[in-house]
C-alpha cells in the first residue's frame, strides 16, 4: 500500500496548540507517513526537535536559518547550528530569499544563504529553498556556487514553465507544490500541467497555505492528497501515480 510524505510542514508553529498530536495522527490516518520539518531559526529549533524525536521514522528534520530571520547576526546563527548534525538532519533548509516586504537585508540575505549553500555541500545534504521576490538574485547565488553541485527544492513553488526550465538546468532540482495549486485562477496550475512529474514533490506549508476546500483554515499533512488529487487532475493521470513518483522523488531526494 503506497502513502504521501509532506516534504514541508511546522508542526512546532504556535498554531497547533494543543492540536498537535491530533494533527501529526490525522495525517497518519489520511496516508501521509513521512513529514519534514524546516528549520527556522534558534528560537524555535528545540521544540521542533523535540517533535520530530517523539515519532521516529515519521517526522524528519531539516536546519538552516530563514532569509526572514537573518538580521546582522546571521554568523552567529549559523553557529548555532552545528551542535545539531549529529540528529538525523535530512536537508538545510528553509534556506534562500524573501525580498517580499522589504530588501532592506538583502546582502545580508545573500550572504547567509550563499554560506548555507556551501555548507549543505560539506555535509552532502541537499537544500530546501524559500525563494520569493527575489528571482533574479537567487539565480545569481546559485551561479556564485554552481562548482558545488547542489541539489535540491524550491518549496511553495509558484513560478513559471520558463523558471523551472532554468532551475533544471542547475541539475538534481525539485520543486515543491503546496495548496497554492488548488486555488481558483492559481497561476502554478498552468506550470503543474507541463513540469514532469518526476521532478515534483508535494508539500503543505502547513499550517499555512490550507488547500481549498479549507483555505483560510489551518492547514495540515493530512491535506496532501487533496493537492495529489489536483496535481492528478491537471495532469490527466490518477492520484495512486501521483503519490507513489512524489514519494519516490522525496525519498530519492532527502535519503529518508
Amino acid at each position: 500500500m503506497g502513502y504521501f510524505i509532506d516534504t514541508h510542514v511546522h508542526f512546532y508553529d504556535d498554531a497547533y496548540g494543543e492540536d498537535c498530536e491530533a494533527a501529526i495522527g490525522r495525517s497518519v490516518a489520511a496516508g501521509v507517513k513521512k513529514m519534514i520539518q524546516p528549520d527556522i531559526d534558534s528560537k524555535e529549533r528545540d521544540k521542533m526537535f523535540r517533535i520530530s524525536e517523539a515519532h521516529p521514522g515519521l517526522l524528519f528534520t531539516m536546519l538552516g536559518l530563514y532569509p526572514g530571520s537573518v538580521g546582522a547576526d546571521w554568523e552567529e546563527e549559523l553557529a548555532k547550528m552545528e551542535p545539531y548534525f549529529g540528529r538525523g538532519i535530512v536537508a538545510i533548509g528553509e534556506i534562500g530569499l524573501d525580498y517580499h516586504y522589504s530588501a532592506d537585508t538583502a546582502e545580508l540575505q545573500k550572504r547567509a544563504f550563499a554560506e548555507q549553500l556551501r555548507l549543505a555541500a560539506s555535509k552532502g545534504l541537499p537544500v530546501n529553498i524559500h525563494m520569493r521576490d527575489a528571482t533574479e538574485d537567487f539565480f545569481n547565488v546559485l551561479d556564485a556556487c554552481k562548482p558545488l553541485g547542489i541539489r535540491g527544492n524550491l518549496h511553495a513553488f509558484s513560478g513559471s514553465w520558463e523558471t523551472f526550465q532554468r532551475l533544471g538546468s542547475y541539475g538534481d532540482w525539485y520543486v515543491g507544490i503546496g495548496g497554492v495549486v488548488t486555488f481558483k485562477h492559481a497561476k502554478v496550475a498552468e506550470s503543474v500541467k507541463k513540469i514532469p512529474l518526476e521532478r515534483i514533490i508535494l508539500e503543505t506549508d502547513a499550517p499555512y497555505l490550507a488547500p481549498e476546500p479549507h483555505r483560510g483554515h489551518i492547514n495540515e499533512s493530512s491535506y496532501i492528497p487533496l493537492i495529489a488529487a489536483k496535481v492528478a487532475e491537471l495532469k490527466g493521470i490518477t492520484i495512486e501515480e501521483v503519490r507513489d513518483v512524489t514519494t519516490s522523488n522525496a525519498e530519492k531526494l532527502f535519503g529518508i
